[in-house]
């Protein structure tokens, strides 16, 4: 199968040439035709409980599996003045949680003056921290900032064992998540009834499913806790999307077509109900406005009549609109499923 491995010189190319691989005919049923076998075509929103956020894609890291193709090169961070418009939005309506996210959100220059006036609005705020940028010195003060502001923090930490993380995320990434974890649980994140929310996330380190949510949480919790005195409320496991890096990295190993077969027989129709982009909006770096994070970064807009940037946001329009789907969503909807939260089903 010919392809073009991703670069970050022509993003538009490589967008549709990603398009062209996810949508290539290699012997699976068109997603849309998955969603009619259970009575779910078209796929339909079911308001919005939460605004994502993208606020840039600069990030101190370069990880294997990530689908923004974040890294310290990228130049595109959301203005001010984009973020005025989010919180307009957010004035407007009764949208009860901010998920921010990058890259690594805390890069944005302007992301502690975002954060403080969204809490303003008494709006829930989440942020998806990497851990490493929490340890570097200019954003030693950020976990703080974070308590004073009852943020919710998700991180993501793919294994319990240096290697395993350090193989997705680079070297000496595991050592620096552990610290950061310290000092977050410091300052009382991850401890019950604190109040101050930590959550951790799982991806897997390969071509494969996640494994039982709960169980590996459980795994998680007693290793972290015996080998470094680290706790946390949540684990939330997260399938490998079939795009950007892991999408090279997918066809660059010849396991494209396996993968694609394995998401396409694991396809869960109670999945597919609760998938996330039912009550998220994602929101680029740029404004514009798309059903999930994963849409965004394939340049997916909100489509069939709803306005696609912040600046005509429309409530009834963008709360009741048709879902943009394609092949890629089989990540979201095999086996336990999976979103932003963890597994679905």
């Amino acid at each position: 199968m010919p392809f073009t491995l991703l670069t970050q010189n022509n993003e538009l190319a490589d967008t549709k040439n990603q398009l062209n691989v996810i949508n290539s005919d290699i012997g699976i049923s068109r997603f849309d035709e998955k969603l009619e076998s259970c009575g779910l075509h078209p796929l339909l929103a079911a308001g919005i409980e939460i605004l994502q956020i993208n606020i840039g894609k600069l990030c101190n890291q370069t990880c294997k599996h990530c689908h923004v193709d974040a890294g310290p090169d990228r130049k595109e961070n959301m203005t001010r003045e984009t973020m005025e418009q989010c919180l307009q939005i957010l004035k407007d309506t009764d949208i009860s949680m901010v998920d921010l996210t990058g890259g690594a959100p805390e890069m944005n220059s302007n992301f502690k003056w975002f954060v403080t006036e969204i809490t303003k609005l008494n709006r829930h705020v989440m942020v998806r921290s990497n851990l490493t940028i929490l340890v570097s010195k200019k954003f030693e003060d950020y976990i703080q900032f974070f308590k004073d502001h009852q943020v919710e923090v998700v991180s993501s930490l793919p294994y319990f064992l240096a290697e395993n993380t350090d193989a997705q995320r680079g070297k000496g990434v595991f050592d620096k998540s552990i610290r950061a974890l310290n000092k977050l649980n410091d300052m009382g994140y991850g401890h019950p009834d604190s109040g101050l929310v930590l959550n951790l996330v799982y991806n897997p380190v390969g071509a494969f499913l996640p494994p039982d949510q709960v169980a590996i949480e459980a795994d998680y919790k007693k290793e972290l806790l015996n080998r470094h005195g680290i706790v946390f409320n949540n684990l939330f496991t997260i399938t490998n999307m079939p795009i950007s890096r892991f999408l090279s990295y997918l066809i660059k190993t010849n396991n494209y077509q396996r993968y694609m077969n394995k998401l396409h027989e694991s396809f869960n129709p109670a999945a597919a109900t609760n998938v996330m982009c039912r009550t998220i909006l994602s929101v680029s770096w740029d404004g514009y406005m798309y059903d999930c994070d994963f849409n965004q970064m394939l340049n997916l807009t909100v489509n069939h009549g709803a306005p696609i940037h912040v600046k005509n946001f429309d409530y009834k329009m963008l709360a009741n609109r048709r879902i943009v789907t394609g092949q890629h969503c089989y990540g979201c909807t095999a086996g336990a499923g999976s979103s932003c939260g963890g597994a679905t089903a």
